[in-house]
């Protein structure tokens, strides 16, 4: 029998400068606690801020008082601990400059629009119906009462449904009636998908095809299908926003911390690093 997972703690909401944290003369407030949780990287944040949240205070205050320790030693004063406090101090600047400029960061609206106009194509989704008849090899079930076709004979028997649609059958009528696939139920109807939703072949297809033609016959690893597009429509700029702004937000925001490096000159010394 599987043992249950301990119940997760339950805290109770305290004031922000209440101390939570005493350590000799230094003390933490719930507020400056929570700085120091939010300066975790992201999977020790997380646990610092849940379950693990006493285990973290616990360790906090072993180096609080280790550090109290190393004060009473005079051990600040020497040169290796002051370089090291400056780097971290340093360090927690850095990321604070790069955190804010990130939070602040403005992407310009004229650029998303003009995104969105490029690779509008990328936003194109069609409906479709299709019929499938499935080939030997196929990982779709052979449905009851069918044969199990070679893929010679299921092309000969998509080539002749296809010869039925163009002279004037229902194609919802004729997919209820002949496809293997579970959507027959529904006239072969996939909705409206787009890009990336459908395998490479299928959707080279799909989105070739003017609205109401039928297509020839195409193969992919479940058989062979005929498709005929109902409708195309594009996801408007506001749909897609969000997606531009998250592919767009990186390259922006390196290009904005370059801008801020290039005000600082920078110099390695070639002999010590090996640059010649």
């Amino acid at each position: 029998m599987r043992a249950e997972n301990p119940p997760e703690p339950k805290y109770v909401e305290v004031p922000p400068d209440r101390v939570v944290v005493a350590v000799g003369d230094i003390k933490i407030t719930a507020a400056q606690f929570d700085q120091i949780v939010d300066s975790l990287n992201g999977q020790y944040r997380a646990i610092a801020r849940g379950a693990g949240r006493k285990r973290f205070a616990e360790n906090l205050a072993r180096i609080l008082s280790l550090a109290e320790e190393a004060r009473r030693r005079k051990m600040e004063e020497a040169p290796g601990f002051k370089i090291q406090a400056q780097f971290a101090a340093d360090t927690v600047l850095a990321n604070s400059v790069y955190e804010d400029v990130s939070k602040n960061l403005k992407l310009d609206e004229i650029e998303l629009r003009k995104y969105y106009e490029d690779h509008k194509s990328e936003y194109q989704q069609v409906h479709a119906r299709h019929i499938l008849i499935r080939a030997q090899g196929s990982p779709s079930p052979v449905k009851p009462g069918r044969k199990d076709l070679t893929d010679a004979e299921a092309l000969a028997r998509v080539q002749g449904i296809r010869k039925r649609l163009l002279a004037g059958e229902d194609f919802a009528t004729v997919a209820a009636a002949e496809s293997d696939d579970t959507t027959s139920a529904n006239g072969g109807d996939l909705g409206f998908f787009g890009r990336g939703q459908m395998v490479p072949s299928f959707e080279e297809a799909a989105f070739s095809l003017t609205p109401g033609k039928v297509s020839e016959p195409v193969k992919t690893q479940f058989g062979y299908h005929i498709l005929r597009v109902e409708a195309v429509k594009y996801r408007t700029f506001e749909e897609v926003r969000p997606e531009i702004e998250a592919h767009l937000r990186p390259d922006r925001l390196q290009k904005a911390v370059d801008e801020i490096l290039k005000k600082t000159p920078v110099t390695l010394d070639v002999d010590f690093f090996g640059l010649k």
